[in-house]
């Protein structure tokens, strides 16, 4: 069965590089309307140049975040929206005693509470079209301890599973279905390259052993599940947590 999503508006947080880049591009590609924000303006360019709407927003700042939805909003019904944008903000591991509030504050509001404030913006318009997906990319940290160390990370991505279960519980009534996808370790930006060359070469073969597959994730592997989430295929579908991590 080939997917198409001919008429139908995707809004994307974080969309410049890695899984928001693949999946604008997947997206476009078989039809859709597609929106992506992100704070880096130069990375959009190509993507708006290909047809991709795109709009420089900081995530951080919630008025902002709403506003983009709300522009969106406006000019007619959004179907999907996949919250995206996420990361370590670039820091790395440390010690509990190290971690300031800012750093601490920094990661859980680009993670969980830019994800809440988008869907919070988005539910009155997928509430009045009575149908609407929502889809959240967590990661595998959600599940156990974080490679990267970072301890907001790890419980920023655990918050998203009970968001996103709560979510499908309270929108399922009207139409909207909400889930996550739990991506295993994929090399998306310069971030997740040095935390992989920092490993060496002792620790990064104990994490492809751990991986059933052997190998690490793509950015691919990862839209490509968030294009069946968004599809009919997966209609009856909600609440539900998918990991990507070749069997970790």
């Amino acid at each position: 069965m080939m997917l198409s999503f001919s008429g139908k508006r995707v809004v994307i947080s974080g969309g410049a590089i890695g899984f928001g880049r693949e999946m604008a591009q997947q997206f476009h590609s078989l039809g859709a309307e597609v929106h992506v924000c992100d704070i880096r303006a130069e990375a959009m360019h190509d993507l708006a140049a290909s047809g991709i709407a795109t709009r420089v927003v900081d995530l951080l700042d919630r008025q902002a975040a709403a506003a983009w939805i709300s522009h969106i909003g406006a000019t007619g019904p959004i179907d999907v929206l996949i919250n995206n944008a996420g990361g370590v903000a670039g820091q790395q591991g440390k010690a509990l005693e190290q971690v300031s509030d800012a750093d601490w504050d920094r990661v859980i509001d680009i993670n969980l509470s830019a994800a809440f404030v988008l869907s919070r913006a988005v539910a009155p318009l997928m509430k009045q079209a009575g149908q609407g997906r929502i889809i959240n990319i967590s990661s595998g940290a959600a599940l156990k301890a974080s490679l990267t160390g970072v301890q907001a990370y790890c419980a920023a991505k655990h918050a998203v599973l009970g968001l996103t279960r709560q979510l499908a519980h309270e929108l399922g009534p009207h139409g909207i279905q909400v889930n996550a996808i739990a991506p295993g370790f994929v090399f998306t930006n310069e971030a997740t390259q040095q935390q992989w060359d920092n490993f060496g070469a002792q620790r990064q073969q104990q994490v492809l052993n751990s991986i059933a597959l052997r190998r690490l994730g793509t950015v691919q592997d990862i839209a490509h599940v968030a294009l069946f989430l968004a599809s009919d295929l997966a209609s009856f579908i909600n609440g539900q947590i998918i990991s990507v991590d070749g069997g970790s």
